[in-house]
């Protein structure tokens, strides 16, 4: 079994930061990627950034304001968003593509956490 847990919502003025954590537990073989979407009311679920390999990729909205980072000793991904916008306000799920023991990788899923940026 697996727990993805994010931390580090809330409420910011535009122009602010916010910096959000997910760590996954569990047991894990080996973690393959690691993504942020995030999902505003009325809209589909969005593809903010991933980072895989070491490698790292974002939506062209948040292209230099945000930084996707991974600690890979604790199992845990970072999303530093700054200069936030009011159309940043969402709720923001972590995904892990993983491998548990005696399973194969799959997509895994945190509970989501709200980002409501004021104008």
């Amino acid at each position: 079994q697996v727990q993805l847990v994010e931390s580090g919502g809330g409420v910011v003025q535009a122009g602010g930061s916010l910096r959000l954590s997910c760590t996954a537990s569990g047991s894990i073989i080996s973690i393959y990627a690691m993504r942020w979407y995030r999902q505003a009311p009325g809209t589909e679920r969005e593809l903010v950034a991933e980072i895989s390999g070491g490698a790292t990729s974002y939506t062209d909205s948040v292209k230099g304001r945000f930084t996707i980072s991974r600690d890979y000793a604790k199992n845990t991904v970072y999303l530093q968003m700054n200069s936030l916008k009011p159309e940043d306000t969402a709720v923001y799920y972590c995904a892990a593509n993983l491998r548990l023991v005696l399973s194969y990788p799959r997509d895994y899923w945190g509970q989501g956490t709200q980002v409501t940026v004021s104008s």
